[in-house]
C-alpha cells in the first residue's frame, strides 16, 4: 500500500502542476488522470478510479481524433474497472470501443488487440457467455502465438484464461491440456515461488476434481496451498481458497476429520478479512456444516454395522448344530 500512495502522490502532484500551466484540455492532464485513476484501481477504490478514467477520457474526446491509441486505452482502463465493479455490460461495451478503435489503427497482431479480446474474453466468462469468452480468448492466443516468444507469460495467461472458459462448459480434457500449458511456460519462465504457479497447480486441482481424480486434485491443491503459504500474508483469500479446495477434496475421498480440519482455517482467515455478509464466509458454514452431518451420519452407520456384526455373532454363537 505504501508504494501505491508515493505513486499517487506523485501523480496527483503532476495533474497540480499540469492544472496551472497547461490547458484544460491538454492530453497531458488526462495522461495524469488515468495514471491517478490506475492507482485507485489497484487500491480497490473503483468509483474513484472510474471518475478519474473517465475525465481523462473526456480529455481526450475533445483534443485528439476518434480512433487515436490513447482513447482506445481510457476505454480499456475504464472496462477494468467496470469489470471490478461487476458492471459487466458496461464493462464489454467499454473494451469493444478499444477493441474497434484498435482494429481500425493497428497492425492485425498487435499486442494491445490481444489485450482487448483478451479483456472481452474475460466479461464474458463472468458474463456466463463461455462460447464468447473461449473465442475471445483465443483470439489473444493466436495473437500472442504468431509476435511473443514461446514461454512469454502472456502465453500463459492466454492458455490459462482458456483453461477456464473450457472448464464452465464441462470440457474438462481440453481445459487439463490448456491449465498444463500453462503451467509448462510459468515452470520455465516464473521462480518456483510465484503465485501464478499457485494459480496453475490451484486451477488444474479444480479440473481434476470435476474429472473425479481425487487423488491428483489434492496433489495440485496441496503445491498451491505450499506456495502461497511461502508468499502470501497469513490472512490472504487465497489461503482460504486453498484450505477451502483441500477440504472439499478431502470431504469428497471421505477424510472427515482433515475435511473438517480445513474448512475450519479457511473459515479462519475469512472471518478476519471479510464482512459478515461476504458469500465466501457462507461456503466455509455450509462446508463446515456438511463435513459435520457427514462426519455424524458416518459416526452412526458404523454405530450401527457394529451393533448389526454383534448382533449376528451373538446369533452365530447361539445357533443349534
Amino acid at each position: 500500500m505504501g508504494d501505491y500512495s508515493t505513486a499517487l502522490t506523485a501523480h496527483q502532484k503532476a495533474l497540480e502542476i499540469a492544472r496551472k500551466t497547461l490547458p484544460s484540455d491538454h492530453p497531458s492532464l488526462a495522461a495524469s488522470y488515468n495514471n491517478i485513476g490506475s492507482v485507485y484501481n489497484k487500491t480497490g477504490d473503483y468509483s474513484t478510479a472510474l471518475s478519474s478514467h473517465q475525465q481523462a477520457l473526456e480529455i481526450y474526446q475533445k483534443s485528439l481524433p476518434s480512433n487515436h491509441p490513447d482513447l482506445a486505452t481510457s476505454y480499456n482502463n475504464i472496462g477494468l474497472v467496470y469489470a471490478n465493479m461487476s458492471d459487466y455490460r458496461n464493462a464489454l461495451s467499454s473494451h469493444q470501443k478499444a477493441l474497434e478503435i484498435r482494429q481500425k489503427t493497428l497492425s492485425s497482431n498487435h499486442p494491445d488487440l490481444a489485450t482487448s479480446y483478451n479483456n472481452i474474453g474475460s466479461v464474458y466468462r463472468n458474463m456466463g457467455d463461455y462460447p464468447n469468452a473461449l473465442s475471445s480468448h483465443q483470439k489473444a492466443l493466436e495473437i500472442r502465438q504468431k509476435t511473443l516468444s514461446s514461454n512469454h507469460p502472456d502465453l500463459a495467461t492466454s492458455f490459462n484464461n482458456i483453461g477456464l472458459a473450457y472448464e464452465n462448459m464441462g470440457d474438462y480434457r481440453s481445459a487439463l491440456s490448456s491449465h498444463q500449458e500453462a503451467l509448462e511456460i510459468r515452470q520455465k519462465t516464473r521462480p518456483t515461488n510465484h503465485p501464478d504457479l499457485a494459480t496453475s497447480f490451484n486451477n488444474i486441482g479444480l479440473v481434476y476434481a470435476n474429472m473425479g481424480d481425487y487423488p491428483n486434485a489434492l496433489s495440485c491443491h496441496k503445491k498451491a496451498m505450499k506456495i502461497r503459504q511461502k508468499t502470501c500474508p497469513s490472512n490472504d483469500p487465497h489461503l482460504a481458497t486453498s484450505h477451502n479446495n483441500i477440504g472439499s477434496i478431502y470431504r469428497v475421498m471421505g477424510d472427515y476429520p482433515n475435511a473438517l480440519s480445513s474448512h475450519q482455517k479457511a473459515l479462519e482467515i475469512r472471518q478476519k478479512t471479510l464482512s459478515s455478509n461476504h458469500p465466501d464466509l457462507a461456503t466455509s458454514y455450509n462446508n463446515i456444516g456438511l463435513v459435520t452431518h457427514l462426519t455424524f451420519a458416518h459416526i452412526t452407520r458404523s454405530i450401527f454395522i457394529f451393533e448389526h456384526f454383534q448382533l449376528i455373532k451373538s446369533l452365530d454363537n447361539g445357533s443349534y448344530k
